[in-house]
């Protein structure tokens, strides 16, 4: 069996092999324990029939642990100096693909059409750099992608925050967005000293099981963004300032009451006490004083 990448020997010497420098603006940091990604792989549930999408593969220690329990991984790769890198590291593993591109600008559906027609299911898995963690996770979940579930490595205080629940200090705008399509399991801390270079802070796994259909329906979709994002502009204010600040127009306040009597939600309270559903409510009542 071929050594693991994931090792400090191994990930320095391919380093020094191809005299690769890290790019801090890209938020490179290699892993370099093996039973994280053994973790990782299992949290993920990956299997002979599952095809994964792997966004920032590095030097492709977590590629290689993924080829090896997956029918096929394609792994994107927005820093051009590591494909002949992972050319060299993944060459035992003819199952993996590497594609030169920014997953932000990536055509994912067409992705889906090219490399996974031949599987059962696909699964998103990937040590995500923190600078972009967000976006790439909503590139997934609001682009209603058909892949079943996104397993990634993160930022721990971001992992908190997507998988809070409602009274919280840790909800908000950011975990509604990212439950309201899946849901979220934080599955373990890890620690930044199994890292090359070590980040600041520690990381988590994050698990999101995509939901069939979103977790309430909605009049419209973006207005419920809207209301849940204007509702947690100002932590400290109730729902009802919150509303009349941020989503306005001011004037509109006897109508947004109206809205929150028809809820059944108190004025007074504060955005990071309302559930999902109570949201989706609200979101109606609004629209069809407000926007209808």
């Amino acid at each position: 069996m071929t050594k693991d990448i994931a090792t400090p020997l191994r990930t320095k010497e391919i380093l020094a092999r191809h005299g690769f420098h890290l790019k801090k603006s890209l938020g490179q940091n290699f892993l370099i324990d093996t039973n994280i990604l053994t973790n990782i792989v299992e949290a993920a549930e990956i299997d002979e029939e599952t095809g994964v999408i792997e966004v920032g593969p590095g030097i492709g220690a977590l590629t290689e642990y993924l080829a090896r329990k997956a029918k096929k991984v394609v792994a994107i790769e927005i820093d051009q100096r590591l494909l002949p890198v992972l050319a060299d590291t993944l060459s035992p593993y003819p199952n993996a693909e590497v594609i030169h591109s920014d997953v932000l600008k990536a055509d994912l559906e067409q992705l889906l059409i090219d490399k996974f027609s031949d599987v059962k299911q696909v699964k998103v898995v990937a040590n995500l750099p923190y600078y972009v963690t967000t976006p790439i996770l909503m590139r997934f979940l609001e682009g209603r992608l058909d892949v079943t579930s996104i397993t990634v490595m993160i930022q721990s205080e971001v992992a908190q925050r997507i998988a809070a629940k409602p009274g919280t200090k840790e909800y908000g705008a950011l975990s509604i967005a990212a439950q309201y399509y899946a849901h979220a399991e934080r599955v373990m801390t890890v620690p930044a000293s199994v890292f090359v270079p070590p980040p600041r802070v520690d990381s988590a796994v994050l698990h999101l099981r995509v939901r069939e259909e979103p977790a309430a329906k909605v009049i419209d979709e973006s207005y419920f963004f809207e209301v849940f994002h204007a509702s947690f502009a100002n932590r400290r204010k109730t729902i009802l300032n919150n509303l009349t600040h941020n989503l306005g127009p001011k004037e509109r306040k006897p109508e947004m009451e109206e809205a929150l009597q028809e809820a059944a939600i108190d004025p007074k309270r504060r955005g990071e006490t309302l559930s999902i559903e109570e949201f989706a409510t609200l979101s109606d009542a609004l629209y069809t004083r407000l926007k209808a």
